[in-house]
């Protein structure tokens, strides 16, 4: 069986990882700074603040390009931690196969055209009297969209079978909230799945062979002596 990595090799193995994908980390790194500063917020001032980077029908109608940068830099309450994980998961990994340029294309494109598709939706309802007049100042911001559009563009990634069942996954989670609440926002995560899934041109050419998952649990099971064992069953 392997021994683990010592610390001084495993923290080596982090930080060739962080270099692969700056614009990831760097983006998590802002996204620290400012729930920090929330922390430091009165929840009066918070709301306030939060609405006025909000790509709401208000800002949107104003400064769209403002609020569609500085909503990407704010999380409507949670934690950071949760983001850093989905960050290295989904945006580290894509940012590390498409490249920087690539994969920061999906994620603010994503962004932009699920927040325009959602709030156009809200103004429709507005309206047409299914929504009220003050849903103009809903408090959207976030990075939702353009997470969603990443793991919807990793499909891409995976070598067939799986792919067909991690894009099957993809729609349940995302489309069953819009079959369910048919919220604003339930309507932007789906959208920015099908932005995502519509970007494969981004992907082309794009160099290494399709991620197999069942060659990564093979890898596992020989590093956890899994193989050995088997070898010395067969001995017997």
């Amino acid at each position: 069986m392997r021994p683990f990595p010592p610390g001084g090799r495993l923290l080596r193995r982090v930080r060739r990882y962080i270099r692969s994908a700056p614009g990831t980390y760097l983006w998590l790194a802002a996204l620290f700074v400012t729930t920090i500063a929330m922390h430091h917020m009165s929840p009066e001032f918070e709301a306030d603040f939060l609405r006025q980077r909000s790509t709401n029908i208000h800002e949107l109608s104003t400064n769209p390009r403002r609020v569609l940068i500085a909503s990407a830099f704010w999380i409507d309450g949670g934690g950071w931690l949760p983001y850093a994980v989905l960050y290295s998961v989904f945006h580290a990994q894509a940012e590390r196969w498409l490249g920087t340029l690539r994969w920061l294309i999906v994620a603010f494109g994503t962004h932009v055209a699920a927040t325009f598709i959602s709030e156009g939706a809200l103004l429709w309802a507005i309206r047409h009297d299914y929504a009220p007049h003050s849903a103009v100042n809903t408090l959207d911001v976030g990075v939702s969209y353009a997470l969603a559009g990443v793991v919807a563009v990793l499909t891409y990634r995976i070598a067939r079978p799986s792919r067909y069942l991690y894009l099957a996954v993809i729609l349940v989670i995302y489309g069953a909230p819009l079959l369910g609440g048919r919220t604003f926002t339930d309507l932007g995560h789906f959208a920015s799945v099908l932005v995502g899934l519509a970007c494969y041109p981004l992907t082309r050419g794009r160099g290494g062979a399709p991620w197999n998952p069942a060659d990564a649990l093979r890898t596992v099971g020989r590093g956890m002596g899994f193989s050995g064992a088997r070898a010395k069953d067969r001995t017997r």
